[in-house]
């Protein structure tokens, strides 16, 4: 896959999931804008990806659902797996169902993809994965189940990055912050509600702690994504790359 600019996708063929909001969203939007073909997977109710992209839907924490994408996508060069579902529980009232549900969509799902999707990818191609800060970090305590689905994205990537190297296909993980995303705003509301405060007190809390002080666009996220797709990126493998503003630093 030579290409004369690092930047430019024309020519190539790219799958990213979650492209019915937030991050996934931002993706789609600057792989078309730089000459991606683009197939945007979400669950049905999710908005629609651009005009210019395919969109699929499907249930990806199943196995029918996978092969509906899969099936939908054909060989392509790029996978970006950015779906996911938090439910904000406190710890001691998390239940099976949510363990289940949780672990089924943000890992199950990531691994079975990169598992269906290697036939389709073609050599030279990559994979990113989205992960979480909340990998390295058990302070949302009402995230619980989220930080161990996240640990769990963290570490299918290396599994992969090593599965796939011999053809060339890298794999890595970002792992966000603070991003302006629905599923962002769904958290400071249950977790004020939790710890009887306001959404606000505790958006003002959490970013004290970040060295830069300030959330991130989805759209901004979407750039450190498609550079990790990008030749430029071409010596990465199996590597979590931190996108928090300075939430964490190792």
């Amino acid at each position: 896959m030579s290409r004369t600019a690092p930047y430019d996708f024309t020519g190539t063929r790219a799958v990213v999931t979650g492209s019915g909001g937030g991050i996934g969203a931002a993706v789609v939007d600057l792989l078309v804008a730089r000459g991606a073909e683009v197939v945007g997977a979400d669950v049905a109710g999710a908005r629609r990806p651009p005009a210019a992209a395919e969109a699929v839907v499907a249930d990806l924490a199943t196995s029918e659902g996978r092969d509906a994408l899969a099936a939908s996508a054909g060989p392509c060069d790029y996978l970006v797996l950015a779906h996911g579902i938090v439910r904000p529980k406190p710890i001691t009232e998390t239940s099976e169902d949510d363990w289940d549900a949780i672990l089924g969509v943000n890992a199950k799902s990531f691994y079975f993809l990169c598992q269906r999707f290697g036939p389709l990818l073609r050599d030279g191609g990559a994979i990113v994965l989205l992960s979480s800060v909340s990998a390295r970090s058990a302070a949302s305590q009402e995230q619980s189940v989220y930080c161990a689905s996240k640990a769990a994205v963290s570490s299918i990537a290396r599994s992969f990055a090593y599965a796939y190297a011999p053809r060339g296909i890298r794999v890595n993980a970002v792992l966000p912050g603070i991003v302006d995303t629905p599923m962002q705003e769904a958290f400071l509301a249950a977790a004020a509600a939790s710890r009887g405060t306001t959404p606000d007190a505790l958006h003002e809390a959490r970013l004290r702690l970040v060295p830069l002080g300030r959330t991130s666009p989805p759209a901004e996220l979407a750039e450190t994504v498609v550079w990790l797709l990008s030749p430029a990126a071409g010596y990465l493998t199996g590597q979590q790359i931190a996108a928090d503003g300075g939430l964490t630093m190792f």
